[in-house]
Parts: C-alpha cells; sequence; structure tokens
C-alpha cells in the first residue's frame, strides 16, 4: 500500500483495532471508546476486510487475537504514537481557557494526602480543565497506561510500557501512626506486641513491616486491613491499634487530629514515589503543563 492508497483507510478502525487489542471484548471496547456495540461490531466487520483475515477469534468470553493481528499490533501501536505526538506538538494549551479532559492514575495514599492541594492550584489556573482520576498502584499502572485509559500516574511502579517515561518525585519515609494517650515514643516490644492495622489494595495481611521484623527475629499481629487511607485516624481513634503509614499521608491524617505520628521503633527503608507518563505524549503541551503542576505539588525537592 502506498501513501496514496491510505486516503481509504479510516484511522478511527485502527483506534478501534487498538482498543480491541488491549480489551479483548467488543463490550468493553465500547465502553472504552464510549460507542455501541454494534458500531465496534461493524468496525471489526470492516477492519477484516482491510486485512483479510478474521483478526480475533472468540475462546469462551474473550476474543484472542489471530498471529496476523499480533503482527499488525506490533508495527500500529508505535506508529498511533507517533502520530498522536506529531498532532499534540502542533496544538497549543492555554491553561487559563481550556477544557482538556485529563485522565490520571493515582494510589490511594497519593490521592488522599496530595491530590486537594493539586486540585485548588489546579483549578485556580485551568478552572475550565476536568481530571479524572482513577485508582492505581504498581499492578494496575502498567495496564492503564498501556492502553490509554491514563496518561499519567503517580504510584510506587516496577514494571512499565516499554514506551513509557517514569521521575522519581519523592522519597518518603514510613510513620508510626498511633491514638492512643500513652506518654513517650513505642519501643520495639511495644510496637510488637500492638495490634497493627494496615492499608492493602489486595486485602494483604503483611507487607514491608513485617520483612524488616522478620530481620530482626519478630513478628507482629495485623488485626484490621482496609482498602484505603481515607478514615483510617476514625477507625483506630479510641483503641490501642497502631498503623505504619507513609509521612506524606501521615502528615494529611494528623493534621485532622485525633492520631499522632512518630518514627517506627526499627530500621526502615525509604520508598520512591514514581510518575509515570505516556512517551506518546512527551511533549504534548497541555500534558506537560500537568506534569509540571504534579511535580511541584507531590513532589519533595528536599528529599531528592
Amino acid at each position: 500500500m502506498n501513501r496514496n492508497d491510505l486516503r481509504r483507510v479510516d484511522l478511527n478502525l485502527l483506534i478501534v483495532f487498538e482498543t480491541l487489542m488491549h480489551e479483548r471484548s467488543v463490550t468493553r471496547a465500547a465502553e472504552k471508546l464510549f460507542l455501541g456495540q454494534p458500531a465496534i461490531s461493524a468496525a471489526l466487520s470492516r477492519l477484516r476486510g482491510l486485512f483479510d483475515d478474521p483478526l480475533f477469534v472468540r475462546t469462551g468470553r474473550s476474543m484472542e487475537p489471530s498471529a496476523r493481528a499480533v503482527e499488525i499490533f506490533a508495527l500500529l501501536s508505535p506508529a498511533l504514537d507517533s502520530i498522536s505526538t506529531a498532532v499534540s506538538r502542533a496544538a497549543e494549551f492555554d491553561p487559563a481557557t481550556s477544557t482538556t479532559v485529563f485522565r490520571i492514575g493515582l494510589s490511594d495514599d497519593v490521592e488522599f494526602a496530595l491530590l486537594p492541594m493539586l486540585l485548588k492550584r489546579l483549578r485556580a489556573e485551568s478552572p475550565g480543565i476536568v481530571l479524572v482520576v482513577r485508582r492505581a498502584n504498581y499492578i494496575l499502572m502498567p495496564s492503564l497506561l498501556a492502553s490509554g485509559e491514563i496518561s499519567i500516574g503517580v504510584s510506587y511502579t516496577a514494571d512499565l510500557p516499554a514506551n513509557a517515561k517514569r521521575k522519581v518525585l519523592r522519597r518518603s519515609m514510613p510513620k508510626l501512626l498511633r491514638a492512643d494517650t500513652v506518654p513517650g515514643p513505642l519501643s520495639l516490644d511495644d510496637f510488637c506486641a500492638r495490634p497493627h492495622a494496615l492499608v492493602s489494595f489486595a486485602g494483604d495481611l503483611s507487607g514491608f513491616i513485617d520483612e524488616e521484623l522478620e530481620k530482626l527475629g519478630r513478628k507482629r499481629h495485623v488485626v484490621l486491613a482496609v482498602p484505603q487511607f481515607n478514615g483510617l485516624s476514625t477507625l483506630i481513634s479510641g483503641t490501642d491499634i497502631v498503623a505504619t503509614v507513609p509521612d506524606y499521608t501521615a502528615e494529611a491524617l494528623t493534621a485532622a487530629g485525633g492520631v499522632r505520628a512518630e518514627d517506627p521503633p526499627l530500621p526502615v527503608r525509604s520508598f520512591e514515589l514514581h510518575m509515570a507518563w505516556r512517551g506518546s505524549q512527551d511533549n504534548d503541551p497541555g500534558e506537560r503543563w500537568l506534569r509540571s503542576r504534579i511535580q511541584m505539588f507531590f513532589g519533595d525537592p528536599d528529599s531528592l
């Protein structure tokens, strides 16, 4: 196919194809693209004619791509990224007048403790934009970025898509949160004897503190696991339960009153909080503006 032949290719079809490769479902692709299922089915029929291949074969509740579809996707995805980058560079962004919809992913600790400050700044600078926040963590972040469901993510991250970029926003230290009236800091013996609360997205009953305690030949007893930080201070208020949380989360929780924070009575390591974003939108003016504001309000220059 030469460049003139490209005129008969509908770019929207390629977007549908990429979404189907990510979602493996007509229903989910329709929801993602805000289209009806008949429209996605019609687009798939046209794609099959365009590439002269079935592209997807239904297996149970999912649609598995053919070998030809996998080959096309490997070539098409970076090409669409390049098109997106070219269009973005040509666009202008004026925060004062923009009505752009930004979609970002935040871990629960970041959403609870840091988002309020950022939101105030965004509302002051750009009252017309829309911010859509998705819950993300190191497990969910790669797929959310790869599928384009978010353009920026802030969390502790591990593996990321090949075209994603990442930078360290801050290095945080854990803090011990407690609501009792016992004077003085907890000793290690007191710490191990106390019941513990744990914030866990997956419902785990152990975390990095347990790894550090194991090095000392000690253990703790977790009696409560909750999926989010919001409300944690209320839950442990009036009890002897303690919780270990990131320092910036401890600051937000203690500011509301009812709990206090101190250093844990054992050696603990710092953790890096990352900002990751889609490489295809690295030079998008609006995305660059938003990343600069996230850096400003989520970052901690003193810790870098």
